[in-house]
């Protein structure tokens, strides 16, 4: 499987919870997650700001926002 994207930003409490979802997904399904911080570009935080935290896999965005397990899973499964 591609590795995952996972855009995030310190201070975010959704990207905490959504952490917590793809550690358990990735213990699951064996991918490996890239942590992308959006604060260190100006072009991640102009694309990303308002929708963080956002899992991506081989250039498509598979969920943002409100991250749920159930969901994720799913989509990530369909990549595979």
């Amino acid at each position: 499987m591609n590795p995952v994207n996972f855009y995030t930003r310190t201070q975010c409490g959704l990207c905490e919870d959504a952490k917590i979802t793809l550690k358990l997904l990735q213990e699951e399904m064996g991918f490996r997650i890239n942590e992308i911080d959006i604060d260190g570009s100006d072009d991640l935080t102009e694309r990303f700001g308002l929708m963080i935290p956002v899992v991506e896999v081989a250039g498509d965005i598979i969920q943002y926002g409100q991250i749920d397990y159930f969901t994720l899973s799913k989509r990530l499964h369909e990549k595979t």
